[in-house]
C-alpha cells in the first residue's frame, strides 16, 4: 500500500475514533488544544495563504466532533492561533505548542488532539512532511510516541 493510501485509511481511521469519543471531548483544554492543533497544522510550512486558512476553517465548522462547541468561538480560536504564528512563527509556534499541552493531562483529550491534527493534514490529499513534523512535535509535547500515529 503506497504511503499517502496509509495515510488516507488512518486519517479515516481516526476520525471515526474521534466520533465514537464524541462525547468524552467536550472541555475547554480540549477545544483550545485541537483549534492550536489546526493552526499549527494550517501554518506548518511557516506560510498561510487564504485558501488553506478558508479551507481549514471550513474543515473546524463542518468536523463533527468540534460540533460539542459553537463555531464562532473555534472560528476565533483559530484566528488568535494563526495571528500568533503569522506574526512571528518560532515565537507564535511556542505559545501555540503550550495550547497543544492544555491536553495532556486526559490521554484521551491528547490522542483525539493528535488525531485532529492528522485529519486536518489530510483533508486536502496530501499530508506533506512539514505537516508530518509539526504533528509528531505536537506528539513530544503531549508525551505521546509518535509511532503510535504511524509518524
Amino acid at each position: 500500500m503506497a504511503l499517502w493510501d496509509r495515510f488516507k485509511e488512518s486519517a479515516s481511521t481516526m476520525q471515526t475514533q474521534l466520533m465514537a469519543k464524541k462525547n468524552d471531548l467536550k472541555s475547554g483544554s480540549f477545544r483550545d488544544a485541537s483549534m492550536a492543533m489546526c493552526a499549527l497544522v494550517a501554518a506548518a510550512d511557516g506560510t498561510i495563504d487564504p485558501a488553506e486558512r478558508q479551507r481549514v476553517a471550513q474543515l473546524i465548522a463542518t468536523n463533527d466532533v468540534l460540533q460539542n462547541f459553537p463555531a464562532d468561538d473555534l472560528q476565533r480560536r483559530f484566528d488568535d492561533n494563526l495571528n500568533k504564528l503569522t506574526a512571528d512563527f518560532a515565537f507564535g509556534k511556542v505559545s501555540v505548542l503550550q495550547e497543544i499541552a492544555k491536553a495532556k493531562k486526559k490521554p484521551a483529550e491528547a490522542r483525539a488532539v493528535i488525531q485532529i491534527g492528522i485529519v486536518i493534514g489530510g483533508a486536502d490529499g496530501d499530508f506533506d512532511k512539514d505537516e508530518q513534523a509539526i504533528v509528531r512535535e505536537a506528539c513530544y509535547t503531549l508525551d505521546l510516541p509518535p509511532h503510535e500515529f504511524d509518524l
